[in-house]
């Protein structure tokens, strides 16, 4: 049953297939230095979570402006724009990008209404490059509906401008506290006929991100032959901890979306700091899986759903840390 409801939920996301979307989202770099659009009204687009339905509301101008009085200036988003339901239809018609009233980052326009997070707040972007991905995203939406599933980056954004702020020591914590059962520490057993052979390919594939780990902290992780996973050195723990807590906002944010996809805080940290590329981790991610895939084939409607969903999962959060450094 649920497999069958997210294969429809995937399927309403045409015109994009699933094997396109790491594509798509690597579409949004690439035009990402594109030029700037200009626009000279600034109002404002809310998400909100003061409503309960699927209506999406508009709020008529409190003051004087460039815009007719009969025009909205503000739009308010029902919660389940960040449950993923499709929201309401196209109502804008222009997606553009602008420098912050403040100068400091950027932000998106529709029309002339200025993005807001779900707290109403104006989404400041760190980059340009980020901001014209997001753009992309509102851009490729459909006439007969907004799809939240199909802007990873503008959910990225959001949970980097405000859950992140707030929750920085419980995020951290959460993190550590998984740290020990990384999928990276779990080892199948190597005298066994059954595992013998994941246990031969974690060596191969998995060992060799283990060694940059100890290069890179001083400490070498022990592995486990059980679910549970081990203590960890406190040495490790530590250096860990320590560059979680200079993180940014937005990096922290990364990491943690590539940690809770796939399991393994290590896989994320190697992203962040340059050791993996996208392949790389879904690879190691799915290690074991796919050794059954080969040997025993591939289900249609659970396999298949669950490689689309890590793919776009890690690929727009490693997408999104990449477009919010400044370069």
């Amino acid at each position: 049953m649920a497999s069958k409801m997210a294969i429809k939920t995937l399927k309403s996301m045409n015109p994009f297939p699933i094997r396109q979307i790491p594509r798509q989202l690597r579409y949004f770099s690439a035009i990402a230095s594109a030029n700037q659009p200009e626009s000279d009204i600034s109002s404002s687009f809310t998400f909100s979570s003061d409503n309960n339905d699927d209506k999406i509301f508009v709020k008529a101008l409190k003051s004087n402006s460039n815009v007719e009085k009969s025009s909205p200036s503000s739009v308010t988003m029902p919660t389940s724009f960040m449950t993923g339901s499709i929201v309401g239809k196209r109502f804008y018609r222009q997606v553009s990008t602008r420098e912050a009233d403040d100068g400091n980052g950027w932000t998106v326009m529709l029309d002339y209404r200025t993005l807001k997070t779900p707290s109403k707040r104006p989404l400041k972007l760190p980059t340009f490059s980020l901001a014209k991905a997001i753009a992309a995203e509102w851009e490729y939406q459909l006439t007969d509906g907004i799809r939240p599933f199909m802007m990873p980056l503008m959910k990225l954004a959001c949970t980097a401008l405000e859950r992140v702020p707030l929750t920085r020591p419980k995020i951290i914590e959460n993190l550590m506290r998984k740290f020990h059962q990384d999928l990276v520490f779990c080892r199948a057993p190597g005298d066994n006929v059954l595992t013998k052979g994941v246990f031969e390919r974690q060596v191969e594939k998995i060992d060799p991100l283990l060694d940059w780990v100890k290069s890179e902290f001083g400490f070498k992780p022990a592995v486990y032959s059980s679910f549970f996973g081990g203590k960890q050195e406190e040495g490790l723990v530590n250096a860990i901890e320590g560059l979680l807590k200079q993180a940014n906002d937005c990096e922290l944010a990364a990491i943690d979306a590539i940690a809770a996809a796939g399991h393994s805080l290590v896989i994320a940290i190697g992203i962040f700091q340059g050791k993996l590329q996208i392949e790389d981790a879904i690879e190691l991610i799915r290690l074991e899986e796919d050794l059954q895939v080969d040997k025993w084939g591939l289900v249609e409607g659970g396999h298949d759903v669950d490689i689309a969903d890590l793919k776009v999962q890690i690929s727009s959060a490693a997408v999104f840390l990449g477009l919010s450094r400044r370069s």
